[in-house]
């Protein structure tokens, strides 16, 4: 018997007087007996036996008699209706349009993909729809003891109202595409079309905020190679500060908005092991920076240059804070695999938006079956009873038309609009889902909008634009080899006269200094080899087989090219020389030694750097018959390399930074020791004085 059923039996016993006609017959079907015999249609019992079927039974339900026009009512499982969920506007972890007619493009959706199909069947209650006899052992369990005995629970020492609690589940998530699905999973991918700066420009142009920061992210491991250096110009944004002191701080750009820059260097782990080394480097990256800026970046203060290590979590906490100080809209601008996506995700503030409002009301917030069953249990009377059922069934009617009205709002707003660059913004929660993370150029095909503060701001994810790789003359199975994913401790390796080396048979550094013997720390993924010119020349070019590792394809070898001639003109004597110039050692000066040491870092585009170091002997300057010093202008000869590339590309030059003296070589771990200690030799001198002085 249902629990409003149970109730009315009760309230009946204790009020015989009450007549049948104030009772409606939904409540109690059994006082029909009363009002005539030919009511309830008893069924037919047949004698003959019950034969088995894979196939539901379908039991015919008696006929009733209907004498009111009130519709049958179960309060206890009642529930607003909820229509059929549709898929995102725009896919969360790339951002490109929802669509269901290109499998092979970006924002395809599989309806019967498992979270794809979870969210489209979650009707907004505790659990997600199910069908007809597919019940869940937690339902059958809490039907089983709401029909339980009292006494015979309290027997056992069970509460009812404890076991009887259904367990809430969490609503899923908002699904992603395929293709995020399939680069997550699988690490298998096509990438999207990159974008140009002058449609990054018109994008930026629409934003619905005054207030607009540049995040220009840039990746360590070859910077500044990574470096846009016509942004200013290509986004028509102001100047950035000079160091004149009077130079303002925020510049108003056309339209009332203000716009800013501000450069982060992620990845920064990669250039030291410490954090407080990294650090040291800054000013460093500061003058390195305004050289790639060119002319127009000589007099530029830079106090807007933060280092940045998503994995480590170094200076993150100190963006997130200025990310949700300035507020408006938030722009991540960058080249594809330079660590935006990453970085998103480290510095977005999450958990401080989307919580609810004071005096707002949960629309999704409904009564469970106990609730309901307490409420008619405290009625006194069926009239108070009546009151209860009208009363929870006109607030299922209100929470019913609050959720239509919610859906036609979060309708409105998603609504994908063709003419704007921008697609609309995601609905705010305190941990929205983050874009994906790929090693894929070109993963964010579309911008991701994820709003933050209940409005304050947001934090836009941009696709990345075209940036030139070593992929295409990568063979597929080594494309992800590439991708520098940890700091490397670089091995020494030297290049004597007629020698060169090979990375991986896609970049060939040949000194033409000759006699001079240059040191090489390749900073690289890819694994180094030196061997005679000739050999690498061969390998190289595809036209000898060696046993040498090569990762090319066949046909590179014809597209291998000069990329120049590299001088090293930077003097690290004071850094290589180590305690010959140490304050607390010999304590000599550079000018006082009898060489110098000159140094270059190569960079090699989306891999990392070589640093070359060659150190070369001072020539005698020339004196006449009375001893002094001649005045002769002479040029100063650096040494020099060749460095060979696909199609003469892919190849710069930068001051050094000295990592080899930096980071240096990762100190074993002492279970990692498997030589053994060297043994005192203060016991065996003791042994063998007796025998050398001739004691017994």
């Amino acid at each position: 018997m249902r629990p409003p059923l149970r109730q009315v039996s009760n309230l009946l016993r204790c009020e015989a007087t009450v007549s049948h006609a104030s009772i409606p017959i939904f409540l109690c079907p059994n006082l029909l007996r009363g009002l005539t015999s030919t009511a309830i249609l008893p069924q037919k019992r047949c004698n003959s036996r019950k034969k088995f079927s894979t196939l539901g039974h379908r039991r015919t339900p008696p006929v009733a008699v209907t004498t009111t026009s009130s519709p049958p009512l179960d309060h206890a499982n009642a529930a607003p209706p909820q229509k059929k969920r549709a898929l995102p506007v725009c896919c969360p972890g790339c951002g490109a349009p929802t669509q269901t007619v290109e499998p092979n493009e970006a924002g395809f959706y599989t309806a019967h993909r498992g979270p794809v199909k979870s969210y489209l069947d979650y009707d907004g209650s505790n659990r997600p729809n199910s069908k007809v006899g597919k019940a869940d052992e937690d339902d059958i369990f809490n039907k089983a003891i709401q029909q339980a005995d009292p006494k015979v629970l309290a027997s056992l020492g069970l509460d009812k109202k404890a076991l009887s609690t259904p367990a809430e589940k969490e609503q899923p998530s908002i699904p992603i595409c395929d293709r995020c699905h399939n680069l997550i999973h699988h690490h298998t991918g096509v990438p999207i079309f990159h974008p140009t700066i002058e449609s990054i420009k018109d994008t930026i142009a629409e934003s619905p905020y005054n207030r607009n920061h540049i995040y220009h992210v840039i990746d360590a491991a070859d910077f500044p190679m990574s470096l846009i250096p016509n942004l200013q110009k290509a986004l028509h944004l102001p100047q950035l500060r000079t160091q004149n002191r009077r130079s303002k701080h925020h510049r108003w750009q056309s339209g009332d908005r203000i716009a800013e820059v501000s450069f982060i260097i992620t990845r920064s782990d990669l250039l030291a092991p410490l954090k407080e080394q990294v650090d040291r480097l800054m000013p460093y990256m500061q003058e390195v920076l305004r050289d790639a800026l060119g002319r127009a970046g000589r007099n530029i203060r830079l106090g807007n240059v933060h280092m940045v290590s998503a994995k480590r979590g170094w200076w993150t906490k100190e963006v997130k804070e200025s990310i949700w100080d300035r507020g408006g809209g938030g722009w991540m601008v960058g080249k594809v695999n330079v660590g935006k996506s990453n970085l998103f995700e480290a510095v977005f503030p999450k958990g401080r938006g989307g919580q609810k409002q004071e005096g707002e009301v949960n629309i999704r917030k409904l009564r469970t079956a106990e609730e309901r069953e307490r409420m008619e249990a405290a009625a006194k009377s069926i009239e108070q009873l009546l009151q209860i059922q009208s009363a929870l069934a006109k607030e299922d009617a209100e929470i019913t038309a609050e959720i239509e009205q919610a859906n036609i709002a979060e309708a409105k707003d998603e609504i994908l609009d063709d003419t704007s660059l921008l697609p609309p913004p995601q609905k705010e929660t305190p941990f929205p889902i983050m874009p994906i993370i790929s090693a894929l150029p070109g993963t964010t095909a579309s911008p991701i909008r994820v709003p933050f503060g209940n409005g304050r701001g947001e934090l836009i994810d941009l696709p990345g634009l075209a940036r030139t790789t070593l992929d295409t003359y990568v063979r597929p199975e080594h494309r992800l080899d590439l991708v520098m994913k940890s700091r490397i401790v670089a091995q020494k390796h030297s290049i004597k006269p007629g020698q060169s080396m090979l990375l991986g048979g896609l970049i060939r550094i040949t000194p033409t200094t000759p006699d001079l013997v240059f040191l090489a720390h390749p900073f690289v993924p890819i694994k180094p080899h030196v061997s005679s010119t000739e050999k690498a020349e061969g390998v190289q070019n595809r036209t000898r087989v060696s046993g040498i590792p090569t990762i090319t394809e066949e046909w590179a070898g014809k597209k291998m090219k000069s990329a120049g001639k590299f001088q090293l003109i930077w003097d690290v004597t004071k850094k290589q020389t180590g305690p010959l110039t140490d304050p607390t050692a010999v304590k000599l000066k550079p000018q006082q030694l009898p060489f110098v040491v000159y140094s270059a870092d190569i960079l090699i585009e989306g891999c990392g750097w070589v640093e070359l170091v060659a150190q070369v002997r001072k020539r005698k300057a020339p004196r006449d018959a009375f001893g002094q010093l001649e005045e002769e202008e002479e040029k100063e000869e650096f040494p020099e390399v060749e460095v060979f590339s696909p199609e003469g590309k892919f190849v710069g030059i930068r001051p050094p930074m000295g990592a080899s003296v930096l980071g240096g070589p990762k100190p074993k771990a002492r279970n990692e020791r498997r030589a053994r200690p060297r043994l005192s030799m203060k016991s065996l001198k003791g042994q063998r004085k007796p025998i050398a002085t001739g004691a017994k």
